[in-house]
């Protein structure tokens, strides 16, 4: 081919490009535009311009959008629009589109608070629960954001997206974490035993593999996210300790060596101690069936601070990361690096430095 006709054939299948960007507050939730030419709601982005980088449209976009500078460093999706997917009107002639997802990290509230929204197209932004974004948004978007938000959590790089879909999906794609609310304990939390006069509702653990990721127990009908542990019972005898030994060996088949107690919850006006500890995974057999639902959990190793994502703790949680990290200092166990979550899926022998409970 000449280089004319080179080029008229590239430019045929050409696509347009286009950016959003993902902004969470220190809740987990996550930023999005009610815009006045649409019923639902938008990520921050918009279109690239001609000659600019899908990077420097993102950060563009936002200034124009929020009025708040970002340098766009991390990607986390490149998704491919087919052409029929967004039932563009026949005049757009719409061929497709490839939209770069981008990180534009967890906001403060001092950031929050020098938003500001440009005269026209944006109505107003809000920090929603990951779980509401179906609601809030055409589902091609929802879908692309979900998506970008778990390979965030997942932390092994940008995903390819078709449709909104990843081609290679995660477990936690397969599960379909954040779909449903969070477990929301935005309690207080105080280090130490449990003080007299409190009862012990329920008791729960950051249970250690050796090379520092904790055991995580993810819903196989919801995706909704948990520790290890459970509710007290009348055969436990308020005694926390009994009571996470017999609700990890139900639910995760799993054992643990000496507890480190973290500390505990308590809801204001209530009586009662949500207890926290951490310890060594020292044995790791089969999934167990939930005793009421039948249906085993799906275990997955994560880092702690991926575990945090999944939870809406707040502040609590952010303490109790700092107690849980002393307490993993204190077990010898290493800081777990930034990996890709894991499921755990057969038995395992005794956890040992030279077994590896992935």
């Amino acid at each position: 081919m000449t280089d004319e006709e080179y080029g008229a054939l590239r430019a045929s299948a050409a696509l347009w490009a286009g950016t959003s960007v993902l902004i969470t507050n220190g809740y987990g939730e996550v930023l999005v535009q009610h815009v006045d030419y649409l019923e639902t709601c938008l990520l921050p982005g918009g279109g690239v311009d001609p000659g600019e980088s899908p990077a420097q449209g993102a950060a563009r976009e936002v200034m124009e959008e929020l009025g708040v500078a970002v340098v766009v460093e991390r990607g986390l999706a490149v998704d491919w629009v087919s052409a029929g997917s967004v039932g563009a009107p026949a005049a757009m002639r719409f061929p497709g589109e490839l939209l770069h997802f981008f990180d534009g990290g967890t906001w403060d509230e001092e950031r929050i608070g020098a938003i500001r929204l440009p005269e026209q197209e944006i109505r107003g932004i809000e920090f929603v629960e990951p779980s509401r974004l179906p609601e809030l948004m055409a589902p091609r978007d929802a879908r692309r954001a979900l998506s970008a938000l778990r390979a965030r959590v997942n932390g092994a790089g940008a995903v390819l997206l078709e449709d909104g879909l990843p081609i290679v999906p995660t477990v936690l794609d397969r599960v379909g974490v954040l779909r449903t609310p969070r477990a929301r304990h935005r309690f207080p939390f105080r280090a130490g035993p449990v003080p007299d006069g409190l009862a012990v509702r329920e008791s729960w653990g950051w249970l250690f593999a050796p090379d520092g990721r904790v055991l995580v127990l993810l819903d196989s009908a919801t995706g909704a996210a948990r520790l290890p542990g459970g509710t007290a019972g009348a055969a436990d005898d308020g005694d926390p300790v009994g009571v996470l030994v017999r609700a990890v060996a139900e639910e995760a088949g799993a054992e643990f060596g000496d507890l480190v107690m973290l500390g505990h919850l308590t809801a204001p006006g209530e009586r009662v101690a949500r207890v926290r500890y951490a310890a060594a995974l020292t044995e790791l057999g089969p999934a167990q069936p939930h005793p009421v639902t039948g249906a085993a959990s799906v275990r997955v190793l994560a880092t702690p601070e991926q575990a945090l994502e999944l939870f809406d703790w707040g502040a609590s949680g952010t303490e109790q990361l700092t107690a849980v990290h002393r307490a993993r200092e204190r077990l010898g166990i290493p800081r777990a690096a930034r990996q890709a979550v894991t499921e755990v899926c057969a038995a395992t022998a005794p956890a040992r430095p030279d077994v590896n409970l992935s």
